[in-house]
């Protein structure tokens, strides 16, 4: 999907966006401020602009990809078969033009052609225990934080909630840096420590069966601290798992990374890297923009605060979670799997009517919903948020309902047209915030959309690198 980079933008015009997109947001809250299970409950569909109502109705799923999307198969031309609204189109182009390119420049074919499960471009000592979104990941991310490393003069790299460490080994034992994982939870600790160990014994066969190869990466694992990154305490919560290096690394320039640092935690790195002495370098890619405190993880720059529209309702940034490249792909496979939020939309309303206080609640997930007959997923639903499964059902009603199927996956898609725009908003203002405390920072798409969704990296140096920094996208053999 086209849109913008931020590299070919200044200062000044990354303000103009932030401008331009605190105009256009609200004018579609009632768009992306709506929970699509409360379609029917809400009246969803007739909130919509009678003139768009007419052109969505008759739209098949491959038509919502193409037309309302543009997101068409491949070889596919996008022609509509009737005039669409101007309104309608102007929604299309802004959505378009107003969002940051989410297609990597340097992507070759990809990695996973001759097996769905393993990446052709990491060796399978690192593919162990890594599903393929996390290889395609760690790959990637992996790379352009050694070539920032090399360009910054980094001499260690801190991976700030490292996990199972996934991240961490590749940098280590595969790139050959000097790594530190900060991690909260003990028990991931514990199992990022067995993984290394298990590589490093993987490492050690390998050399002893062929002695011949030299490897040129050593073999020093990861150090992993069992810590909690406190955004209070910043630079010196930072540093203090890392003083017991200090003796090795009396001079330490430090590179800060974090692979889907979930809400609030990628704002905190953000924070340290910006307010701490020994941190040259920064390579974050943010997640769960839902689960950001308001204010406090957003917004953080001076700018977008003082924007008079700048806020970002839990729904707004909720949507901008959402894969939209993976239901454009649903989409066009037109499967039975595109009902299930026509059925929960349904059973809402069902729930309403047995307990009017009872608002959106949280049915545990019921497999495989979309082959069940509508009455046995209802009762399912009902029994998992504490209701009789046995109510009487008014069948004719929840049949109606799924008649609107079609439109409730054209209203889904409407929200998922403008998430884009939500989430260039709040990387837009990562962005000037770490220009207002005097540091570079660029944003380069570096995953397939397609294999992960929050592909957006933030590159930022302390120092200006000049076109180097905006240059850094992996280039793939």
């Amino acid at each position: 999907m086209p849109g913008l980079a931020a590299r070919n933008l200044s200062l000044e015009g990354r303000r103009q966006l932030a401008v331009d997109l605190t105009r256009v947001l609200p004018l579609y809250g009632f768009i992306l401020d709506a929970y699509i299970i409360e379609f029917f409950t809400d009246s969803l569909w007739e909130k919509l602009p009678s003139s768009w109502q007419e052109v969505l109705d008759g739209l098949t799923p491959p038509q919502i990809a193409t037309m309302l999307l543009e997101m068409p198969s491949a070889g596919e031309e996008i022609r509509y078969r009737s005039v669409w609204p101007l309104t309608l189109l102007a929604l299309k182009t802004t959505a378009r033009a107003l969002a940051f390119t989410r297609t990597p420049e340097s992507l070759g074919p990809s990695e996973f052609q001759e097996n769905p499960s393993q990446s052709s471009r990491l060796a399978a000592q690192f593919r162990k225990h890594v599903k393929p979104k996390k290889q395609h990941e760690i790959r990637r991310l992996g790379e352009l934080v050694k070539k920032l490393s090399d360009l910054t003069g980094c001499n260690q790299v801190v991976d700030v909630g490292s996990g199972q460490g996934h991240l961490t080994r590749f940098l280590a034992l595969g790139l050959g840096l000097s790594v530190t994982g900060i991690e909260k939870d003990r028990r991931l600790v514990e199992r990022a420590r067995h993984l290394d160990q298990e590589l490093l014994s993987i490492l050690k066969k390998e050399e002893r069966r062929k002695p011949q190869i030299i490897s040129a990466v050593p073999h020093q694992p990861p150090n992993h601290v069992v810590s909690w990154v406190d955004p209070t305490a910043l630079a010196q919560e930072l540093l203090s798992p890392l003083k017991s290096e200090a003796a090795q690394t009396p001079a330490r320039r430090l590179l800060l990374t974090g692979l889907h640092a979930c809400g609030d935690l990628s704002v905190t790195l953000l924070q340290h890297f910006a307010c701490c002495p020994e941190a040259v370098a920064l390579a974050s890619v943010g997640c769960c923009y839902m689960k950001l405190t308001t204010p406090g993880g957003y917004p953080l720059s001076h700018w977008v605060s003082g924007l008079q529209d700048h806020r970002l309702p839990y729904k707004f940034r909720e949507g901008a979670c959402h894969a939209l490249e993976e239901y454009a792909e649903r989409l066009r496979g037109a499967g039975p799997g595109l009902r299930t939020h026509c059925y929960r939309a349904a059973l809402e309303t069902v729930i309403r009517a047995a307990q009017p206080g009872l608002c959106r609640p949280g049915v545990q997930s019921i497999p495989r919903a979309h082959e069940l007959p509508l009455e046995e997923y209802i009762q399912l639903g009902l029994q998992r948020v504490g209701l009789d499964p046995g109510l009487p059902l008014d069948l004719a009603s929840l049949h109606a309902c799924m008649t609107q199927e079609h439109r409730v996956v054209a209203f889904f898609s409407l929200a998922l047209l403008l998430a884009p725009l939500v989430e260039t908003l709040i990387l837009l203002d990562r962005l000037l915030f770490l220009q207002e405390q005097g540091c570079h920072a660029e944003l380069l798409p570096v995953f397939r959309p397609e294999l992960s969704p929050r592909n957006l990296v933030l590159v930022a140096t302390k120092t200006p690198l000049g076109p180097a920094l905006s240059d850094l996208e992996v280039e793939e053999s």
